[in-house]
C-alpha cells in the first residue's frame, strides 16, 4: 500500500478537503521549525554544541567605555587593507579589457618567435627593404634566389647589429668609423669610394646616346677641341 496517498486520518488525496489541506502544511512548517531552533539546554539533536573559547575570537580594535571609543592599532588593519577597502577602486569594461589583452597578444609573434616585435615602418626600414629586395644590383657576381612576388613589408620583424666575436677582430670587423646606422647609407658610402655605379651609368649613356647629336658634338670636340666648325 502506497502510505503517501493516505492522510492521518485515513482518508485518499482525493477526498482531502481544502481545510484539511491546509491543516497538513501548517503542521509540516510547525514541524520544521522546531527541527531548526536549537533547544534551551544545548543539546541540537542529542548532541551538545561546543561554545567557542574567548581566546580564540578575534579582538575588536573598537573598544567603547561610556559614550568614548577607543581604537587599539594592534587589531587595526594595515595600511594597504585600509586603502584597498576604503579607496576607490576601479572598475574595467570586459569589452575593453578584452579588446586591450587582444591587442596585446598581436603586438607580437608569440613565444615560438621570441616575442618577435610588430613591424613599425619607418621610410629608413622601406628604403631598406628597397635594397634587399634589389641586392643581385648591388653584387651582380653573387647569385642570388630570384623573388618574383608583389613586394609586401613583414608583418613582424626587428632591426639589429652584428656584433663580431673575439676571434675575429683582424678578420671580419667593421671599423667605427666605417658604421652606419642603415643599409642605404652603407650602398652610398661604398659607392663614394668606389664610384662603380656612376661609372655604370656613363657606360649606358654611351650606349644610348651613340649615333646622336650629343654624340656628334663629342666626336667634333675631340677633333677641333674647342673650335667647332658651324
Amino acid at each position: 500500500m502506497d502510505l503517501g496517498s493516505m492522510n492521518p486520518d485515513g482518508a485518499t488525496d482525493e477526498e482531502l478537503t481544502d481545510e484539511q489541506i491546509d491543516q497538513l502544511v501548517e503542521q509540516a512548517q510547525h514541524r520544521l521549525i522546531a527541527q531548526a531552533t536549537v533547544p534551551a539546554d544545548g543539546k541540537y539533536g542529542g548532541l551538545p554544541l561546543s561554545k567557542p573559547a574567548r581566546s580564540e575570537l578575534p579582538r575588536p580594535y573598537v573598544d567603547t567605555e561610556g559614550k568614548v571609543a577607543q581604537l587599539h592599532s594592534e587589531g587595526a588593519p594595515a595600511a594597504n587593507g585600509k586603502k584597498s577597502a576604503y579607496g576607490v577602486r576601479k572598475v574595467e569594461d570586459p569589452v575593453v579589457a578584452k579588446k586591450k589583452s587582444q591587442e596585446a597578444r598581436q603586438a607580437t609573434a608569440g613565444h615560438d618567435w621570441y616575442n618577435l616585435p610588430r613591424t613599425r615602418l619607418t621610410p629608413e626600414l622601406k628604403r631598406d627593404l628597397q635594397l634587399l629586395r634589389m641586392r643581385s644590383v648591388l653584387d651582380p657576381k653573387r647569385p642570388y634566389k630570384k623573388d618574383k612576388s608583389a613586394p609586401q613589408v613583414p608583418k613582424f620583424s626587428q632591426v639589429g647589429t652584428l656584433i663580431e666575436g673575439p676571434t675575429e677582430f683582424f678578420s671580419a670587423r667593421i671599423q667605427n668609423r666605417d658604421r652606419k646606422r642603415t643599409l642605404a647609407e652603407e650602398v652610398m658610402a661604398g659607392e663614394h669610394e668606389t664610384g662603380k655605379f656612376k661609372q655604370k651609368y656613363d657606360d649606358i649613356q654611351v650606349k644610348k646616346t651613340s649615333g646622336k647629336k650629343a654624340h656628334y658634338k663629342d666626336l667634333m670636340k675631340r677633333r677641333y677641341g674647342n673650335k667647332i666648325k658651324r
